[in-house]
């Protein structure tokens, strides 16, 4: 706070003061109980659920051996749910003063004040005892602990530590993303096998490249927000030849899956076909660097799309694949 110079003016006491016409701060026009709702909603960030759920359900078939248990599947997908958004809530708690500065994100619950601080913590740790539980008392408690060590990883590890103090924060904090397999797996069969772990592996490589060229976009917004991503602390060429040996190694990963979860031919064909063009954008991006492109003309967000639908089109082919056995 800036304190007024002790040689300033002296002003006359508060009781006799009084307010210039229009300067007194009208209160903000109640809302409807539909914008509340859309509000508390969107502290869960339904894209990036969607986008976990991606993964979870696949490899519920894969457990299964074909299609899982409805119930407890529709239970895992529910419970799932709530726990990535208790997670996100609590995101969105913690980063509101990064949001505010954002243009991406500066229209976020908090940001606008649609939603008070306190309000948006409360409803994070009600979604959180609410996933806990759920699991616990209708899938199994391994889900559960799964589940909520999902959500204190990324509240603790990623959101409050490395965000803000690392260039590797979407590396590690990425693992609080390749959770939804492993909870998935355990849902069903009640333990954890070698399977699960492989397509941990998967998208746990595939995180950096796919964040990381998002943030090439919107290099100006998290430099202004101070968070050291890889592309506001480095050169662009670090940055693509990094995603290029991440999409190597998200390819490779998934080709593991074959041998150890005893696939048909049909997931290896369909992750070959994926990987190549996924490897083939990838390099794109580091031809288009070597031709002196900066900027919006390395068109990175091109390889950010073809990435979310290379990791819908894999986890459906282990969907598939599981009822071709």
């Amino acid at each position: 706070m800036v304190l007024a110079n002790n040689t300033s003016t002296r002003r006359p006491p508060s009781s006799a003061r009084r307010p210039e016409a229009g300067s007194a701060r009208r209160p903000s026009p109640p809302r409807s109980l539909g914008t509340t709702i859309k509000a508390y909603v969107a502290l869960t960030k339904p894209r990036v659920i969607e986008l976990l759920l991606i993964s979870t359900l696949p490899t519920m078939f894969l457990a299964a051996r074909g299609l899982p248990d409805p119930w407890t599947a529709v239970a895992t997908l529910v419970f799932g749910t709530l726990s990535a958004g208790s997670a996100n809530a609590f995101n969105c708690y913690i980063d509101r003063d990064i949001d505010a500065a954002m243009r991406r994100t500066r229209r976020r619950p908090l940001a606008r004040d649609q939603v008070s601080p306190r309000n948006a913590l409360i409803f994070g740790v009600v979604l959180g005892v609410l996933s806990t539980l759920g699991f616990g008392l209708t899938v199994n408690w391994l889900a559960a602990s799964l589940s909520l060590a999902a959500i204190l990883f990324y509240v603790f590890v990623y959101s409050m530590y490395l965000k803000r103090r690392t260039p590797q924060n979407v590396v590690w904090g990425g693992i609080a993303g390749c959770m939804p397999v492993l909870i998935g797996w355990a849902g069903i069969t009640g333990r954890l096998d070698w399977a699960p772990f492989v397509l941990f592996g998967v998208v746990f490589f595939w995180t950096p490249p796919h964040t990381w060229t998002l943030a090439m976009r919107y290099r100006e917004d998290y430099a202004a927000a101070k968070v050291p991503m890889l592309p506001v602390v480095a050169t662009e060429r670090r940055v693509v030849q990094e995603s290029i040996a991440y999409t190597w190694a998200t390819v490779l990963c998934s080709l593991l899956l074959w041998p150890v979860a005893g696939t048909t031919l049909f997931y290896p064909a369909v992750a070959l076909v994926l990987g190549a063009a996924c490897l083939w954008e990838v390099h794109r991006l580091l031809a288009r660097v070597n031709a002196g492109k900066t900027g919006v003309e390395l068109r990175p967000m091109r390889f950010f799309h073809w990435s979310n639908a290379y990791l819908a089109l894999l986890f459906l082919a282990v969907a598939i694949d599981s009822l071709l056995v």
